[in-house]
């Protein structure tokens, strides 16, 4: 059975990145050292669903084709990744200096993310594994958030200030420059910019009262998503499907999916997942908490 039928995209992903974080958090638990067996786990719960030549380590491509990462507008290379030959070399060194390096764990952290994305190793998949395990050496190191948000609205916020500092205005192919910038600082100072961005964020949001921190997660709402989180508050105590408020709201089961997913990102419903897969979903602990302060806020 293939199981990419069973979800529409935006609630795939969402499934997905909960699941590598589930896996992640039990290996930070556990202070699992970084190997290339935990880098290809995670990059298998976030293509879970795909097809099987998206998971595991890329392969040769057909005679007279490139892989590359195509600009979407003109069709051009933006980046040539290393030769899929090169590539468990290139993650065994990673690997290595992870495990043994006296580098600061925010340096560390932010070498994971540059060289994950930048060693492409994965067909698909790259960024995102590579924005899982940088936050997996902060929290194994002491650095995380604590399950507050997350660093990646920090990246998402200016696209491209994300990737130009990936890029360094080196040239497009991987030998030619990034696999030895000359200018590192300009990702390390990026990455440690936005940590350190985020980290006032977290800190303010826990100085701040219920009602601030309240006022702030709803903001990253549209009128839209906060209509379908006040008729869940009222009417939903405990778990609800997708297929069920869609038909009573009247609406389609595809709408009520992505707004689920913006209310799940932002902190006030959670799925539930049995056998790795979305069954349904519930309000979080944070919007049972604070119901009547939501609802008079919104």
């Amino acid at each position: 059975m293939d199981e990419r039928k069973h979800f529409l995209k935006p609630e795939q992903d969402v499934r997905n990145y909960y699941l590598a974080l589930e896996f992640l958090e039990e290996k930070a638990k556990k202070k699992e050292r970084f190997s290339k067996k935990l880098i290809l786990d995670v990059q298998k719960y976030v293509e879970k669903g795909a097809s099987k030549d998206k998971i595991g380590l890329r392969g040769p491509m057909p005679p007279g084709v490139l892989f590359a990462v195509y600009d979407s507008q003109t069709g051009n290379p933006d980046y040539i990744p290393p030769e899929y030959s090169d590539i468990p070399g290139l993650m065994d060194e990673l690997i290595n200096y992870v495990n043994t390096t006296d580098d600061h764990p925010l340096i560390v952290a932010a070498v994971v993310h540059y060289q994950l994305v930048t060693i492409h190793p994965f067909e698909d998949g790259n960024g995102r594994t590579a924005r899982l395990l940088s936050g997996y050496i902060l929290d194994c190191n002491g650095y995380g958030f604590n399950g507050i948000g997350s660093l990646e609205e920090y990246f998402a916020f200016d696209v491209n200030e994300y990737y130009e500092s990936l890029q360094m205005n080196l040239p497009a192919l991987y030998y030619s420059g990034r696999n030895n910038p000359p200018h590192p600082e300009i990702w390390i100072n990026y990455f440690l910019r936005m940590v350190l961005l985020y980290s006032e964020k977290v800190r303010e949001l826990s100085n701040s009262s219920s009602e601030s921190k309240i006022s702030n997660s709803l903001s990253y709402l549209k009128n839209r998503e906060k209509d379908l989180l006040m008729f869940l508050i009222e009417n939903y105590k405990n778990e609800f499907t997708p297929v069920e408020v869609s038909r009573e709201l009247g609406v389609s089961n595809k709408t009520i999916i992505n707004r689920l997913v913006v209310l799940s990102k932002n902190g006030f419903v959670e799925p539930i997942l049995v056998n790795q897969r979305i069954r349904s979903y519930k309000l979080s602990d944070f919007t049972n908490e604070n119901k009547k302060a939501i609802k008079q806020i919104i």
